[in-house]
């Protein structure tokens, strides 16, 4: 259960689909939180929930803990250490830096040195989840670092879903997302094989999915997958594109660390050919697309009511 969130001044940094839901979530329950987004509009809807704006990361260096959620490890450079980032005025920083985007093992190092410099403690802490996931309260983070500045944030992370894993030290929560995510597109792609050959041979989709995910092998997410997969609507959460970056920084870890990985590098191919085919501004589902092509199946949506595991009311959507 979280503690008191008003004991410290929180900060935000980046209001993006994921940034803007996890901050509402602070500020849903309690937390005194101001919020900076280069983008200031996108900021602006939760000044109604009391959050206070910003306007630039270095007006944010006297809260006692910030949060980064940017797109990527420039990003997160500049918000940090550029010239109106967080750490730009000599003598002022927060207490605890925590960055939940997902950024290279470098960038965030770099990133780290920074904070040391300050005086300030860094909390790399990507998450696993979507902003639905967000909302529903089911979020989970991998946090490395400093483990007295883990304690301290404890709280505050556990108020964002409902898992918080410490891992130890420096940039080892990095490697943990990009297993993570390696596994995501493993796990996906062996989903739509399975799916698609029940398909062909005559079994609905939504029986199939239905059955799996009550069996020992379903899973939050195969029920997560499931209305996109019964009924085609790949909105992107996770576009191809993306998870062919996180599967290729996988399977560079795995040259450096000298560990075999031909399931991942398989899957990075067909990912690839996915891209190829032009699934690209897409949910990475789309896998079960490109499958059900290989294997001369005509895919339509079933129009079925099924649940996402997530909202626990089920879901009917049509592809566009």
């Amino acid at each position: 259960m979280t503690g008191d969130l008003r004991q410290h001044k929180i900060g935000w940094i980046g209001t993006g689909r994921m940034g803007f839901s996890m901050a509402a979530r602070l500020l849903k329950q309690g937390a005194q939180v101001a919020v900076y987004n280069r983008t200031r509009a996108k900021a602006e809807p939760l000044a109604p929930l009391g959050a206070q704006l910003a306007d630039s990361p270095a007006a944010l260096a006297d809260r006692d803990i910030v949060f980064t959620m940017v797109a990527g490890s420039d990003d997160l450079l500049e918000v940090v250490s550029g010239p109106q980032g967080l750490l730009s005025r000599t003598g002022r920083a927060p207490k605890i830096l925590i960055d939940c985007s997902t950024v290279s093992q470098e960038a965030s190092a770099q990133a780290r040195g920074a904070a040391a410099v300050a005086r300030c403690a860094m909390l790399a802490a990507p998450v696993s989840g979507n902003a639905k996931v967000v909302k529903a309260g089911r979020l989970s983070l991998v946090v490395s670092g400093s483990k007295d500045a883990y304690d301290e944030a404890l709280p505050y992370l556990e108020s964002l879903g409902e898992g918080v894993s410490y891992v130890g030290e420096g940039e080892l929560s990095r490697i943990v997302k990009i297993c993570h995510n390696v596994f995501l597109g493993v796990v996906t792609q062996s989903l739509a094989e399975i799916t698609v050959l029940a398909e062909k041979a005559g079994v609905p989709r939504h029986a199939f999915l239905d059955f799996i995910n009550k069996s020992v092998m379903g899973s939050t997410f195969s029920r997560y997958k499931t209305p996109a997969f019964v009924n085609l609507d790949f909105a992107p959460t996770f576009t191809p594109v993306l998870l062919r970056k996180d599967l290729d920084l996988g399977l560079a870890a795995a040259r450096k660390h000298e560990v075999p990985m031909p399931l991942a590098a398989a899957v990075r191919e067909l990912v690839q050919a996915l891209i190829g085919n032009g699934y690209v501004d897409c949910d990475f589902g789309a896998l079960l697309q490109l499958e059900a092509k290989a294997a001369r199946l005509e895919l339509r949506s079933e129009n079925v009511a099924v649940s996402d595991g997530l909202s626990g009311a089920a879901l009917r959507t049509d592809a566009a």
